[in-house]
């Protein structure tokens, strides 16, 4: 992580910011799901030896199914698409990367490392230009999402000229999934990104996918080598992407969590306009009085320093974690009324 970068769900910064404020914190700056996947005993063989090749290919498997891609060897497993990001820009010799933003700050990041003269824009049809376009679908933090076709028709101009598309889909699971262009990523000139930790809850885990044709996933899984993912990340993958019933009974109640948190919002004159499921996205003048007012009450909300009216807020985890949100907005509406 650059210096000085803010990613959300950093505890440390929090007392910093905050020294004086009650503890635990209530973190509601990430978009990670509170109520994570369920621990599950597993082989002890997981951590004592090196993960077997034949765990690999099965999550590999489980994946392509979970996602929708077509087959096993488009899948590309990393412990993390943060270890990823550099080495998918790198797919492409040094040119103009562009992304499509404002939106997580990674991206650019990477495309930078990789040599690409990065360029950020906010318009979708200035992507055409680019030698590397990278789109976040759903959006981060606004939830914005670009329709399948659009994107599929930028990855088809890219490709005439030796181009890329990246489309992190970190959010997809709880997005809307027929947007999703993993289930087309043989077509090539595209790596899609999917994300395990947030949707699961598990970010400690680490574990990440690149989707893309067979050609691109083979560079991919050269450049990482022998055991990327560690034996537990195999194991939890492969449980969890499995899961279908956890995933669908997971979708429904993060819907209702997300109507409940805009309630609460609304009625204390903080209206949400954008986000997904895992997050809600607020854009105001009083932003910067939200922040501070509910981080002095230890409930840490991410702020963006470029921009101030812009906040993002991720679920409570447990009504006790409802109640405090519920009590620091109160106050806060109250002293913003007198």
């Amino acid at each position: 992580m650059a210096a000085g970068v803010d990613h959300g769900g950093s505890l440390g910064r929090a007392k910093a910011l905050f020294p004086q404020a009650p503890e635990p914190f209530v973190d509601l700056s990430t978009g990670i799901n509170p109520h994570s996947y369920p621990l599950f005993d597993m082989p002890a063989t997981a951590l004592s030896r090196l993960p077997e090749q034949a765990r690999a290919d099965h999550l590999a498997a489980v994946a392509a199914v979970a996602y929708g891609v077509r087959s096993a060897a488009q899948v590309v497993a990393g412990p993390g698409t943060q270890i990823l990001l550099p080495r998918v820009a790198s797919l492409v010799a040094p040119g103009t990367a562009r992304v499509l933003g404002p939106t997580y700050a990674e991206h650019a990041r990477a495309a930078g490392i990789a040599g690409h003269k990065v360029e950020e824009v906010s318009r979708f049809d200035e992507l055409h230009d680019a030698d590397l376009a990278i789109v976040v679908n759903p959006n981060n933090p606004d939830g914005r999402v670009i329709e399948r076709e659009r994107l599929l028709e930028l990855a088809a101009s890219l490709r005439g000229k030796g181009g890329l598309l990246v489309v992190d889909e970190a959010f997809m699971d709880v997005g809307p999934r027929e947007q999703s262009i993993a289930g087309d990523v043989g077509q090539g000139g595209m790596v899609v990104l999917r994300s395990f930790g947030k949707f699961f809850g598990l970010a400690g885990v680490r574990l990440g996918f690149a989707l893309a044709c067979e050609t691109i996933a083979s560079r991919l899984a050269a450049q990482l080598g022998p055991w990327a993912v560690a034996g537990p990340a195999l194991e939890y993958g492969v449980r969890a992407l499995g899961d279908t019933g956890w995933q669908d009974a997971m979708r429904a109640r993060l819907g209702v969590e997300a109507a409940r948190l805009d309630g609460l919002l609304d009625f204390h004159g903080a209206r949400v306009s954008g986000g997904t499921s895992l997050f809600r996205y607020i854009d105001f003048d009083r932003a910067g009085s939200l922040f501070s007012a509910l981080g002095e009450r230890g409930i840490l909300l991410r702020h963006f320093a470029d921009r101030r009216n812009v906040l993002r807020i991720g679920l409570p985890g447990s009504e006790e974690e409802w109640h405090r949100l519920e009590s620091a907005l109160a106050a806060w509406s109250e002293v913003e009324k007198a």
